[in-house]
């Protein structure tokens, strides 16, 4: 599973498009100003995922909050301090945090929730990137996330 799932993500990392005009603007509505800016450093193929799970996401739980939502927007945020490329991270998912950038990687969660407390996002978006808060919440994040 776990060999797939990093098959998949590879594919779509080096087929990305980047996000419409449209797939933009259903960002924006979604995120707060300082957590656009975050988003807006995300790789191409990051923001691409990123909007396929908050899709995957608001079909688990259409229902969800905006806060949720946001959670399901940035719950990579914290791989964009690593500086690593595809091939690199598919490396770092199978070696684990053998490097300061590849435990970077490892630790993506925790970063990302530091970044997004820093910019002022809701606790419970940060608790949820954190990958703490409320059990179904995270378990949807976890599923929408399982691409």
């Amino acid at each position: 599973m776990k060999l797939w799932h990093l098959i998949k993500r590879f594919v779509g990392s080096v087929t990305a498009a980047a996000l419409t005009n449209r797939e933009l603007l259903e960002v924006q509505t979604v995120l707060l100003a300082a957590e656009q800016r975050l988003f807006a450093r995300l790789a191409i193929a990051d923001q691409r995922h990123a909007l396929l799970v908050l899709r995957r996401f608001d079909e688990l739980m259409p229902s969800a909050s905006v806060v949720a939502r946001r959670a399901a927007l940035l719950h990579d945020i914290g791989k964009t301090v690593t500086g690593l490329g595809t091939l690199a991270r598919v490396v770092a998912t199978i070696v684990g945090p053998r490097t300061d950038r590849f435990r970077q990687y490892v630790e993506h969660e925790q970063i990302g929730a530091e970044l997004l407390a820093r910019a002022g996002s809701d606790p419970v978006t940060v608790a949820l990137v954190r990958g703490d808060g409320e059990p179904t919440t995270v378990n949807a994040l976890h599923k929408a996330d399982d691409i």
